[in-house]
């Protein structure tokens, strides 16, 4: 790969489990281009994990790029920002991907694209004012999970010794993590020495599936720049399987240490941050700008021109596609990953999901599972609606990431019924007032 001289290393925890998915990065080479402001954006009060926000704007207000619009005074949580600059024409409710019905503020776009004049680089100084900082940045975990950044930055000093930061991009189609990589490597870099220093944070891994050379040849040759650190930052390349990305499974591949079940992260000294996320850290240190946008891959056997494309937070599917060149044959199934989590797939029918036929008892499901479990007897379990018995299968420790369902002959939706089987477990320790 042409990296002579870089700390270049291999995984220290060897993956249990998983699948090796044909990884159509079909866009892995395409620089990522940013779309026009749309004519309006409908952007939802929950676009994270935690406490949804309420909105502080009426109809009639005049909005800028920037501008707070919602926000809560609870702990998990994060404030959320207009992304165009315009006029709030409603404030009611919409649907999200997952069926889910939230609050959700309308504008009207004025062309302009104006920023807040109030956005200015915040004063950091101490660990409380980069957390604050963090949290007025509206950032939530930009690798799907959406969980709020500045909560998980938020442990107790001295707890954590290694930041990883997840490049690994292990899901089919997507490739935004590694334009990230390439094309704002500094950015990686400078936000990784930002969190490392407030932080207090000794040791860094950056950990890149094999499957992305360029992006390890870039980063490796920053981090050998990046002098100081004399080591203390190293460019990890990952075996290409899914799910390598996980927290867990990527705890376990950068360190060799394993998270029990219940526990953190930070409670085996570690801090696991999407690639993007860091890059964010460093441009919102520098500016002040909040998150108000999205990069997300667009592709799959419908989509006329896939591509990488920087949209405005609540920009329709429909206007994003439409900038891809529209359906090149009629989408039999369309995939998004929420407004958060960096891909809109359209297939055609060939394309789509196998038909469901019996369980076979095969165990692949079991096999596949990089946490230990039995799908296919948990899936059993639901039907029953043995709570207890779902709790003694450790259906909790089920992290969806589909290794089962892929693996399953049989086309059996078992990610569906881990769901359903943890939705059944809390509704039942609601009931007891647990």
């Amino acid at each position: 790969m042409g990296i002579s001289g870089a700390k270049v290393r291999s995984a220290v925890g060897k993956v249990r489990g998983g699948v090796h998915v044909q990884h159509h990065k079909n866009t892995a080479d395409q620089p990522i281009v940013r779309l026009p402001a749309p004519d309006k954006v409908v952007i939802p009060m929950q676009m994270h994990i935690g406490a949804p926000c309420a909105p502080i704007v009426n109809v009639g207000d005049t909005v800028a790029v920037g501008q707070c619009i919602g926000d809560t005074t609870a702990f998990v949580s994060a404030p959320i920002h207009a992304s165009i600059s315009g006029t709030v024409t409603a404030v009611g409710e919409t649907t999200l991907a997952n069926g889910a019905v939230t609050r959700a503020v309308t504008i009207e776009s004025d062309g302009q694209m104006r920023l807040f004049e109030g956005l200015e680089a915040p004063k950091i100084d101490t660990r409380e004012e980069f957390l604050a900082a963090i949290r007025a940045s509206g950032l939530v975990g930009l690798g799907g999970a959406g969980f709020p950044t500045h909560v998980k930055l938020a442990f107790k000093p001295g707890t954590v010794d290694t930041l990883v930061v997840n490049a690994a991009e292990c899901e089919p189609f997507i490739t935004v993590d590694n334009r990230e990589c390439i094309e704002n490597s500094w950015d990686v870099l400078s936000g990784i020495q930002i969190i490392k220093e407030i932080l207090d944070i000794p040791r860094v891994v950056i950990a890149v599936e094999r499957n992305k050379p360029k992006a390890i040849e870039i980063l490796s040759s920053i981090a050998r720049q990046v002098e100081k650190h004399k080591g203390e930052i190293s460019v990890m390349q990952l075996k290409s399987i899914y799910p390598q990305g996980a927290e867990k499974i990527m705890i376990y591949s950068a360190t060799g240490r394993r998270v029990p079940a219940g526990k953190l992260p930070s409670d085996v000294g570690c801090l696991v941050m999407n690639v993007a996320s860091v890059a964010f850290v460093a441009r919102y240190v520098k500016a002040g700008k909040p998150l108000v946008s999205r990069s997300l891959t667009v592709d799959g056997s419908a989509i006329c021109v896939p591509q990488n494309v920087r949209v405005p937070i609540g920009m329709s599917v429909g206007e994003i596609i439409d900038h891809c060149g529209g359906f090149k044959a009629t989408p039999y199934k369309i995939i998004t990953g929420g407004p958060m989590m960096g891909s809109i797939l359209a297939f055609s029918k060939e394309d789509s999901l196998k038909k469901e036929t019996d369980c076979i008892n095969c165990g692949r499901c079991a096999a596949a599972c990089p946490m230990h479990l039995q799908a296919n007897s948990i899936a059993r379990i639901v039907k029953t609606g043995d709570v207890d018995a779902l709790v003694r299968a450790g259906t909790n420790v089920c992290m969806e990431c589909g290794s089962c369902a892929f693996s399953c002959p049989a086309g059996r939706p078992l990610v569906q019924h881990m769901r359903l089987a943890k939705s059944m477990i809390r509704e039942a320790a609601k009931a007891n007032g647990k």
